[in-house]
């Protein structure tokens, strides 16, 4: 046994010697041994590992955040708390706080007694909407007129009709409109002779009255705004004392909707007519239209406010 394995310590030695005298570099003779080679059937198992791994990458990527409830967190995330202690505080430290209407419109009441501002300053509604629609459609641009329950303008607006019948001229003259007539008044309004906050035009007369489409613009009568109609004395009804606002800028409501000498109780019955008419114009079913409600006078700062608040009960469950 002992002179086996000193025979192969000798050959051993014997390779070594050889490989070490050897001409050239030293990996020229172990590149000469074949390379391992794997069987297909580990590659075929190596890449279905593979596969596996992209599908939970991509099973991961696609599941839902998680809502955070934030009512009872401590603090939101880079902020210092929720709701400071005192009345004095950096503003950029803490969350926006979202009052109710009813509670906006009491604090821009106190911001004017504290600010010593007149109390019969405009209040003013600056609403964001979200003009998105099924299948990549968007909500067009539109101007609306609303009758509100308690009018802050003392005077009434003045209202032209079109028509040609006399009946119907009559109805309108004992209905209060400022001016009526049919298609000799195109050339007077041409030539800025004749004006008036709306125009209103029975069907029968729209097709006479279209060389005025490019002085009136916004103001001529459309059946969507509802000044295309039969019922003179309604439509005279809203407009004399309507109050129009249009949105601007793609997305955006601004407009007056008080005077901050009126009770609370009015200034709020009139936002709830406008924030309520404003989401009539998009589907219920697609969520809230408001994205974002402030409310203001003329000198105070701004107060954000949540618009659900003031919309009725039966349009808070659709939208729900």
């Amino acid at each position: 046994m002992a002179t086996c394995t000193r025979n192969v310590w000798k050959v051993l030695s014997g390779c070594q010697k050889q490989l070490l005298s050897a001409s050239g570099p030293s990996y020229s003779a172990v590149s000469q041994v074949a390379p391992r080679t794997l069987p297909i059937r580990t590659y075929a198992a190596v890449r279905a590992l593979k596969k596996d791994k992209k599908e939970e990458e991509k099973k991961k990527e696609k599941k839902e955040k998680r809502v955070i409830d934030d009512k009872d967190r401590p603090k939101p995330f880079g902020k210092t708390a929720w709701v400071p202690v005192d009345d004095v505080y950096v503003k950029q430290f803490y969350a926006r706080v979202v009052h109710s209407a009813a509670d906006g419109i009491s604090m821009l009441k106190r911001f004017q007694k504290l600010d010593f501002t007149p109390a019969d300053q405009p209040v003013y509604v600056d609403l964001k909407l979200d003009m998105k629609l099924e299948k990549k459609k968007k909500v067009d641009p539109f101007v609306s007129t609303v009758r509100l329950p308690h009018p802050f303008k003392t005077e009434t607006n003045k209202v032209l009709v079109f028509t040609e019948d006399s009946g119907q001229a009559k109805v309108a003259k004992e209905n209060g409109a400022a001016v009526v007539g049919g298609a000799e008044l195109i050339q007077p309004i041409l030539d800025d002779e004749i004006s008036a906050d709306f125009y209103v035009a029975v069907p029968d007369i729209l097709t006479k009255i279209l060389p005025l489409k490019n002085k009136l613009r916004k103001k001529f009568p459309k059946s969507k705004r509802g000044s295309v109609t039969n019922n003179i004395s309604q439509a005279l009804e809203l407009f004399k004392m309507g109050h129009e606002y249009l949105v601007e800028s793609d997305c955006f409501v601004r407009t007056q909707i008080a005077t901050l000498d009126m009770p609370s109780e009015q200034i709020l019955a009139n936002l709830q007519a406008i924030v309520t008419d404003v989401c009539s114009h998009r589907p219920a079913s697609l969520g809230p239209f408001v994205e974002r409600a402030i409310m203001s006078s003329q000198t105070s700062e701004a107060v954000w406010f949540r618009p659900e608040s003031v919309l009725p009960e039966a349009a808070q469950t659709d939208e729900q």
